[in-house]
C-alpha cells in the first residue's frame, strides 16, 4: 500500500475552490514525490490548500527509491510522478511517452559536489586519472555531474570507476577506500562537512552543470492528453508555489517539518532554484549533456516533450 508523504487535509473545498476548478476532467491526482528540498514548494502547496482552492485534491505519495515514481507512473499507480530530468530523458530515450508538468529544483553553487574527508590525499580533482567515485544511482545525475566536473577539471570521464553508495553509506566508501571522491548533495554536504570535517573536493556549479537543471515533475503522455485543463490547473498552482519559494526564507523555515532537518542545518544549507516555468533551452542543457558524455546514444530534443503552448 502506498502512504501519502503528508498528512493532508480533507476540509471539503470552499465555494471558490469548486468555482475554479470548474471544467476539470478529474478533481484528484496522485502525485509521486521525492526529495523533500526539491519537493518543498509543491508539499506547501498542498499543506496549505492551494491546490484545494483550485479545485484539486493532490495525494502525495513519497518515492522509497529514486526510481519508484517513474515505475508508478508507468503502472498507472500516480498520475504526476517527480524524478531527476536525467532519469526522465533517460526513460523518454527509451521510448516512454513523457509530457514535464514543471521544473522543480535547479542546481546553485554547492548544491552538488565532489566530497573526501579530512586527512585524503586527493585534493586536486584531477591529481588522480581514474578516480573512484560514489554516486547514489547508476547512470543518473551524480554520474552526469561527476563526468562534467572531472571533464572540467582536465580528466578523461571515460576513467571514471563509479561505485553506488546511498548518502548514509558514501563516508563509510570513503573511509574504507571504496571510493576516492563522493558526489553529494544537500544536506548531506553540510552534514558531512559538520560531523565529519569533509572537505570540497570540487563544487559542480562550474563548466557544463553550473547552474544545471535537477528535477522535474512529469505526466505520461496518455494522461496529459486525456487530462489536459487538469494539468494545466496543476501547473499553475505549481507555478505559484514555486514563485514563493524564491524567498530562501520559506524554504528554510518549511525544511525542519518537511526534511526533518534541524534549525541549523536548515539554515546552513546551500539551495538552489525553483523554476516557475518549463524552460525548453535550459533542459536541452541536460539532454545535451547526456548525449555529449555517452549516457544517450542519440540526440533527444527536450522541448519535445513540454506541453503545447495554450492557443492565444
Amino acid at each position: 500500500m502506498l502512504v501519502a508523504a503528508l498528512g493532508l487535509a480533507t476540509a471539503c473545498s470552499s465555494p471558490s475552490g469548486a468555482a475554479a476548478g470548474a471544467g476539470l476532467e478529474r478533481a484528484d491526482l496522485r502525485v509521486a514525490v521525492g526529495n523533500p528540498i526539491d519537493t518543498a514548494p509543491l508539499r506547501m502547496a498542498v499543506a496549505d490548500g492551494s491546490f484545494t482552492r483550485a479545485g484539486l485534491h493532490v495525494e502525495l505519495v513519497q518515492e522509497p527509491d529514486p526510481l519508484a515514481g517513474l515505475n508508478w507512473l508507468a503502472g498507472g499507480t500516480v498520475d504526476v510522478a517527480f524524478a531527476t530530468d536525467v532519469a526522465l530523458f533517460t526513460v523518454a530515450a527509451r521510448g516512454t511517452s513523457l509530457q514535464l508538468q514543471g521544473e522543480a529544483y535547479t542546481s546553485a553553487p554547492y548544491t552538488m559536489a565532489l566530497v573526501t574527508l579530512p586527512g585524503s590525499a586527493y585534493t586536486d580533482l584531477a591529481d588522480k586519472k581514474a578516480p573512484k567515485i560514489a554516486v547514489d544511482q547508476e547512470n543518473d545525475l551524480g554520474t552526469l555531474a561527476a563526468r562534467s566536473m572531472f571533464a572540467t577539471a582536465g580528466g578523461d570521464p571515460a576513467k571514471i570507476k563509479f561505485v553506488t553508495r546511498s548518502y548514509a553509506q558514501m563516508p563509510a566508501a570513503l573511509r574504507d577506500g571504496s571510493a576516492d571522491a563522493a558526489l553529494m548533495t544537500e544536506p548531506f554536504i553540510t552534514n558531512a562537512q559538520r560531523d565529519l570535517g569533509a572537505r570540497v573536493l570540487a563544487d559542480s556549479s562550474r563548466g557544463a552543470t553550473m547552474n544545471f537543471p535537477v528535477s522535474a515533475y512529469a505526466a505520461s503522455g496518455l494522461f496529459a492528453r486525456t487530462n489536459e485543463r487538469t494539468l494545466t490547473a496543476f501547473r499553475g498552482v505549481l507555478a505559484d508555489a514555486q514563485q514563493r519559494a524564491a524567498d530562501q526564507s520559506v524554504i528554510r523555515q518549511s525544511l525542519p517539518r518537511l526534511a526533518g532537518l534541524d534549525e541549523t542545518t536548515a539554515a546552513l544549507i546551500s539551495l538552489g532554484q525553483y523554476p516557475t516555468s518549463l524552460n525548453g533551452v535550459r533542459l536541452q542543457r541536460v539532454a545535451d549533456l547526456m548525449h555529449s558524455t555517452g549516457m544517450l546514444a542519440g540526440r533527444l530534443d527536450a522541448p519535445s516533450l513540454l506541453p503545447k503552448p495554450e492557443p492565444g
